[in-house]
């Protein structure tokens, strides 16, 4: 009679052919998915900290622009379009301001530039188009430095710095 080798459970082929040092990083992956899956997030989808920062900054000037927009009807519709209209465009310049803070593409930094400049000066045309005074001149805020600090805010926009 043939002796045949007995096997432990140790020695015999696993059902899988995933060798058992991968096994316990295959499973702290899964859990990570799971978890990004449950928390309805991805590595990808985390934004950065200067990217936390620039959506800070663009919901604030959105928010306010939406809250400015807001007026007290006058009945007058040439009064109250301005009245609409200014915080519309300030807000336009408060996001191209945020993009200017941390955005790094060149085409779109000088179109934010090109911006602030254009609804500054509608932001006057309409002014002076219903009688109003403008107010005192500030520096445009275009030439933004990324890590400008706060305490060079004007009124919602950075200023340029004085040579």
């Amino acid at each position: 009679m043939k002796k045949h080798a007995t096997r432990s459970r140790r020695d015999a082929p696993s059902r899988t052919s995933i060798p058992p040092r991968w096994r316990a990083g295959i499973a702290l992956a899964a859990c990570a998915i799971a978890y990004s899956a449950i928390a309805g997030t991805t590595p990808a989808d985390t934004p950065i900290p200067s990217e936390q920062r620039y959506l800070a900054e663009n919901d604030r000037a959105m928010n306010k622009m939406m809250i400015d927009m807001a007026v007290k009807r006058t009945g007058d519709p040439d009064r109250d379009f301005v009245a609409m209209m200014v915080p519309h465009h300030q807000g336009a310049i408060d996001m191209a301001v945020a993009y200017l803070r941390f955005g790094r593409n060149e085409k779109l930094r000088r179109l934010s530039q090109e911006i602030i400049v254009s609804q500054q000066q509608e932001i006057a045309a309409m002014r002076l188009a219903v009688g109003e005074r403008l107010p005192p001149s500030t520096p445009s805020p275009t030439q933004v430095s990324p890590a400008a600090p706060k305490s060079t805010m004007v009124q919602g926009a950075m200023a340029m710095p004085r040579n």
